[in-house]
């Protein structure tokens, strides 16, 4: 089974092999959220376990 190409691009996998992503939201229409809102969609955070198994499966993964 191939890798999705867009999946590829949008998720990472961590040293124990958790699987991390961006945040939404933080790309335009900025000046109307707050500046802590914005910090905290700076960092990344880990896939919802309810999410895993498709995006393992769009990661190709087992």
């Amino acid at each position: 089974m191939k890798t999705n190409p867009g999946a590829k691009k949008r998720f990472s996998l961590t040293g124990t092999g958790k699987i991390k992503r961006k945040h939404a939201f933080k790309s335009h229409i900025l000046t109307k959220k707050a500046t802590k809102r914005k910090r905290n969609l700076t960092y990344a955070g880990q896939v919802d376990k309810a999410d895993l198994k498709n995006v393992k499966l769009l990661l190709a993964m087992k």
